[in-house]
Parts: C-alpha cells; sequence; structure tokens
C-alpha cells in the first residue's frame, strides 16, 4: 500500500533547488543566487493574483503532495480507492490506539501529580510540575518518552531514522582547548535544544527523544488531559495574540529556564523552535532570539519527513483534515540529524541576533534548506488568500521578534 519515499519531497525542484549558498553577516542579508527572492513584504497580495504567484511569494507554506494547495486537490482513482479502504479500516484503529494511549498517560500524571502543588508563578501565570523531583518525576519522564515513540509508531512512524553530524570548526571561530568545558572538565550541557519545525508531529519526537519543556499557547494549559501532560512537560506558556508587555515576561521565563538547564543536568531542558511557525520542511524561517538571549549552548536538530503520497508537513491544511490524512498514510517517514552541541564566542553571547543567525545558518547548511525571510504573518495572509479572503486586519501583518 505504500512506496519508498522518492527522496525528500521531490516535487519542490521544480519551484527551487536548495543547494550550498554564501552565509550572509545579518539575519536581513540577502544572497544573490538563482533561487526566488523571498521578502517579508509579501504579504501585500491582490486578488489579481493566480495560485502560482502566491506560491513563488509563499513558497515557504506550499504543499507539493498528491493532495495539493489545502489538502483539496484532485485526486487521481487509485489515491481515492487507497483513501477509501483506509478510512473504514486503518483510521479508526489508529484513533482507538491513540486515545488508550492518551488516557494512560494521563492518569499516570494524574496519579504522579497527586497531592503534589505544581510550581507557580502568578505574576507570568505560569504552573509546571518539571520541578517535581523523586519517583514522581522518574515515572511522568520515561512513560512520557515510552508512549510518546508508541504514539509516533501508531501514527505509522515505525523507524525513525536519526543520524549524528560532525561539523568542522569555521575558520573565523577557532576552537580553544577550554571552550565547551565547564570548570570540573564536563562538557558543558546545553540549555535548549535548537530544531526546526515541520509539524506538531516534532513536538511527539522531541518528547520520545528528550522529554523536554516547550512553549506552548495559553489555552493548551486548559485543554482536557492535554493540558495536565503539557504541565509535567513544564511547558512556558505564551499568549501569542497579546499587544501587552507578556513578550518581555516571557522571554524572562524562557531565558531562565534556559540558564537553568544549562547550569543544573537535573534541570528539565527547554525545546524551542525559533522560527516560531511551521514550514513545508523544505525551508529555515528567521529565528527569534528568545532561545539565545541566556547566551547558553544550544544542540541544534534537523527534522525532515520524506513522503510518497502525503507529506506530514502541517503547512498551508487544516488540523482536522491533517489529522486524518496522515492517520490513512500506511507508512510514515521521519529523518533526524542531530548536530553537535553550538558553543557561542563571546561575540554571539553579547549579540544574540548574531548568535540566533549563525546557528540559522549552520542549520539551513547541514539539512539543505532554503532560508527565507517571511514568517507567521506571511503565512496567516498566504492561508486567508486561499481561502479568497483578501482584506487582513492590520495585525496579522506585524512581525514579532
Amino acid at each position: 500500500m505504500e512506496m519508498e519515499p522518492k527522496g525528500m519531497n521531490p516535487e519542490p525542484s521544480k519551484l527551487h533547488q536548495p543547494g550550498p549558498q554564501p552565509e550572509p553577516a545579518h539575519d536581513d542579508a540577502s544572497t544573490k543566487d538563482d533561487r526566488p527572492l523571498l521578502k517579508s513584504d509579501s504579504n501585500r497580495i491582490s486578488s489579481s493574483e493566480s495560485i502560482e504567484e502566491l506560491e513563488k511569494k509563499f513558497a515557504a507554506y506550499v504543499r507539493y503532495d498528491v493532495y495539493g494547495t489545502m489538502g483539496r486537490g484532485e485526486l487521481p482513482l487509485a489515491e481515492k480507492v487507497l483513501l477509501g479502504i483506509a478510512l473504514v479500516t486503518l483510521l479508526p484503529i489508529r484513533v482507538v490506539l491513540a486515545m488508550n494511549i492518551l488516557l494512560l498517560y494521563y492518569a499516570i500524571c494524574r496519579i504522579c501529580t497527586l497531592f503534589s502543588a505544581p510550581n507557580r508563578d502568578e505574576e507570568e501565570e505560569q504552573e509546571d510540575f518539571a520541578h517535581m523531583g523523586g519517583w514522581r518525576r522518574t515515572v511522568i519522564v520515561r512513560c512520557g518518552r515510552f508512549l510518546s515513540r508508541a504514539m509516533l509508531f501508531v501514527f505509522g512512524f515505525y523507524w525513525i531514522k536519526e543520524t549524528y553530524r560532525i561539523v568542522e570548526q569555521p575558520q573565523d571561530k577557532p576552537f580553544t582547548q577550554n571552550e565547551g568545558k565547564d570548570q570540573s572538565g564536563e562538557p558543558e550541557r546545553p540549555g535548549a535544544i535548537i530544531s526546526n519545525h515541520v509539524s506538531y508531529l516534532d513536538i511527539l519526537y522531541h518528547m520520545s527523544s528528550s522529554f523536554p519543556s516547550f512553549v506552548a499557547k495559553r489555552s493548551v494549559a486548559k485543554l482536557p488531559l492535554v493540558g495536565l501532560i503539557s504541565k509535567c512537560l513544564g511547558c512556558v506558556y505564551v499568549q501569542r495574540e497579546s499587544k501587552s508587555s507578556d513578550f518581555k515576561g516571557v522571554a524572562g521565563v524562557v531565558t531562565e529556564r534556559v540558564k537553568e538547564a544549562h547550569q543544573n543536568r537535573s534541570a528539565p531542558m527547554m525545546m524551542l523552535f525559533p522560527e516560531g511557525t511551521t514550514t513545508n520542511g523544505d525551508f529555515l524561517l528567521p529565528f527569534k532570539t528568545g532561545a539565545f538571549l541566556a547566551g547558553a549552548p544550544v544542540l541544534p536538530v534537523i527534522l525532515r519527513y520524506p513522503y510518497q503520497r502525503f507529506s506530514p508537513a502541517w503547512d498551508s491544511i487544516s488540523g482536522v483534515r491533517h489529522v486524518i490524512l496522515l492517520l490513512c498514510q500506511f507508512i510514515n517517514y521521519i529523518e533526524v540529524k542531530r548536530l553537535p552541541v553550538y558553543y557561542p564566542s563571546q561575540e554571539e553571547k553579547d549579540d544574540p541576533k548574531l548568535y540566533a543567525n549563525n546557528v540559522r545558518r549552520l542549520m539551513a547548511r547541514e539539512g539543505d534548506l532554503v532560508m527565507s525571510d517571511i514568517g507567521l504573518a506571511e503565512k496567516r495572509v498566504y492561508h486567508a488568500a486561499l481561502n479568497g479572503n483578501n482584506s487582513l486586519p492590520s495585525v496579522l501583518h506585524q512581525k514579532d521578534d
């Protein structure tokens, strides 16, 4: 029912071909090559623009799989037959198994947190169980990692290809004998894991791998089942649409968590997606600096989802449609490339924007990703255009750093 993937998302090559590229000195520096230049002012659209023109502007969010734009493309007869069979057989089985795993882990978290008060920060509206110690925390972490991998297996990710990349030190950043070591002579622990963001499945993989803390919408904390699990993960909650000084508070919490993870090996590590939104997996958006303000080392991880029929990337498709089509695909693939811990120079510690940009260039080069300077605002504009809405509130065009 499922064939081997034809390499890494073969269709995007018709639009562009990732390859070696010069490294710009700053985030906003452009690179002169044969790829389309993606400018942040691409949120200006007109009703006369064709789908092809929109796809060129918003290439980082375009789907190239069999299901087409927004997962609503015309399917060949063979695909309709496979989808119909999966809808009545594979889908219900996977839904039942996934719900059982979720309920089981919720029960484990509920039992382990009984009679335990969460770590609270009333001012920042944060609370978590990630700082809870002893056997309770051990059970939560070990069961969380195992059941996250079991969930991925249920979703069709039967095996995960992981590679560990050794990167040569740049000539302009010499490696000294004491760099990357603490006073005890042991390698410094990274304060955060930095990953590109392709799908909500990224979270399941990182939970199964290292069980870190994430940044999540504040509404997640109130969701049934998932809310308690997110608190056990130690999520930092944010209100994305807030126009108040909330960002400063969240940035401060994230920075403290990164420093704590760097200095204390028993503290949960932060998992951050500095792009701020998901792409189709072929691009790398500008990095926000929140993960780099602490000046602590980071561990870059690159995720790719090869596909034959349906792309697991959550780019320009609704959540419900994405879950249904994902569960109807018998085999899904994920490839992980882990880079060495990145130890910032003193100059990078003093300039978080430079630090973020250098890590981004490294990940783009090692992951063969195209760097684009569009972001969440442009993604919303593109989605609105696909839905036939060209008049958008100005708040959607604002970019958050």
